[in-house]
């Protein structure tokens, strides 16, 4: 039974996706010249040389053990173990000199990898008892680890100033316009969240299934886009308290927010004003701004959006609706059926760099006509981030998912650019604090 076990966890495929991963990867730390690794980009995570060593720390962490390795750099491994997370202050505080340089850290990379795949590829999983390794567990969460940091780091690269990366090909103007905003109209109905054990891989916030009746309701065909969010900038919607709770207007005030992070001012005139030139700060440069692209905004900015347009933000369970229910009463494996999901369905799987036009991907619509659902950003739900019904946390990672059960972080959906296929599924739950600006993030509002 163990060696059946372990020969599923050692199939080439699962072996092939963790070297593709770390290509993934290595190729984004390409894009930084040596000078810009011990930049932080973003003020509430770490420096970027932080993680060109936590990703092979985690694994080494998560491996060695089950593999029978002894630690062969303890102090490396503790200082590159858990990223950073802070709620409400508390930043780092760490300069440029508390890190190793660069070629020790690509050293501990090379060694970390060659002792775990030389275990990995000479049976010694077969010796082992440890279940999780035996039945591929470990190695999915190596592999979706890494992937997750793969877009983690593309959205702190995108927040370095362009003399600080590689140089790349300047972005080309999306003159698209932006498709009228409809309502698609979603009747009562059962939605259902998470998977049953065993069915898939999946992390332990995905599990088990919980069903929710949802009554009907109607929401956006299309994620709000940048022109539809600048009517709201337009509207002295920044300006005005009301549409903000008090926690969120202070956090706005404290940090000096006028419009979205993603864009630029190119006039000095009041951001709210209607002659204003914005342009959008894309990965390799700007541009005129792309009034077809989804906004990317903070829950924050999301949430007074949706109270001047006197709506919400839906629900996980009425995202989930929108997205897998259909007019019949059942529920699919994707938004567009059962058929595993292709580039052209959805702007996912590292295709691009930047967004598209919330209406290029026709064929990803849903049974009740919601587009741009998988990919293009990651959409904010008005439901905190908890365990489902019989939730267990992982014994060799207990704090993956239960460290975030505050009541501080929100459940998001869906996917961005950068979100690998293998997280597009439908049990996948994604999470941020309200107050994060950063990620590519976006929404889209419901009427009850």
């Amino acid at each position: 039974m163990a060696a059946s076990r372990a020969a599923i966890a050692l199939q080439p495929s699962l072996l092939s996706r963790l070297e593709e991963a770390r290509a993934r990867t290595d190729s984004l730390f390409n894009l930084l010249p040596p000078n810009s690794f011990y930049d932080r980009p973003v003020p509430e995570r770490h420096r970027l040389i932080f993680y060109l060593g936590h990703l092979e720390a985690f694994d080494q962490n998560l491996l060695s053990g089950p593999l029978g390795l002894e630690p062969q750099d303890a102090t490396l491994d503790k200082l590159f173990a858990f990223g950073i997370d802070p709620v409400g202050g508390g930043l780092p505080t760490d300069v440029p000199g508390d890190w190793p340089n660069i070629a020790n850290v690509e050293k501990y990379k090379r060694d970390v990898r060659e002792r775990l795949d030389a275990r990995l590829r000479d049976g010694s999983a077969l010796r082992s008892g440890d279940p999780a390794l035996l039945d591929g567990t470990l190695l999915h969460v190596a592999i979706e680890h890494r992937l997750m940091h793969a877009e983690t780091l593309a959205y702190l690269l995108h927040s370095l100033p362009l003399e600080r990366k590689t140089p790349q090909p300047s972005p080309f103007a999306d003159p698209s316009p932006a498709p009228e905003q409809r309502q698609a109209l979603i009747p009562s109905g059962t939605a259902t969240l998470g998977q049953h054990p065993g069915e898939s891989f999946g992390w332990d916030n995905e599990f088990e299934t919980q069903k929710i009746f949802v009554p009907n309701f109607s929401i956006d065909a299309f994620p709000v886009t940048n022109g539809q969010y600048m009517k709201f900038v337009q509207a002295s919607g920044y300006d005005d308290s009301s549409y903000w709770t008090a926690e969120d207007w202070a956090w706005k005030i404290q940090q000096r927010m006028e419009h979205p992070n993603f864009w630029l001012s190119r006039s000095s005139s009041p951001s709210s004003a209607p002659d204003t030139r914005w342009e959008y700060r894309a990965m390799f440069g700007s541009m005129p701004l792309p009034e077809s692209w989804p906004v990317y905004v903070s829950y924050a900015e999301a949430s007074a959006f949706a109270r001047w347009a006197g709506k919400k933000l839906p629900t996980e369970a009425q995202w989930h609706r929108a997205a897998y229910g259909t007019p019949e009463g059942g529920e699919q494996i994707y938004p567009w059926g059962d058929a595993p999901p292709e580039g052209y369905r959805g702007n996912f799987h590292h295709q691009r760099w930047d967004p598209t036009p919330v209406d290029a991907h026709s064929a990803g619509a849903s049974a009740f006509g919601v587009f741009d659902l998988l990919g293009n950003g990651w959409e904010w739900t008005a439901t905190p981030f908890g365990p489902l019904n019989g939730f267990k946390p992982f014994p060799f990672y207990p704090g993956y998912s239960a460290n975030f059960f505050d009541g501080k972080h929100f459940v998001m959906k869906g996917g961005s650019a950068r979100t690998d296929t293998s997280m597009v599924r439908r049990s996948f739950r994604n999470w941020f604090q309200p107050h994060y600006p950063y990620a590519y993030s976006s929404f889209r509002c419901v009427e009850e």
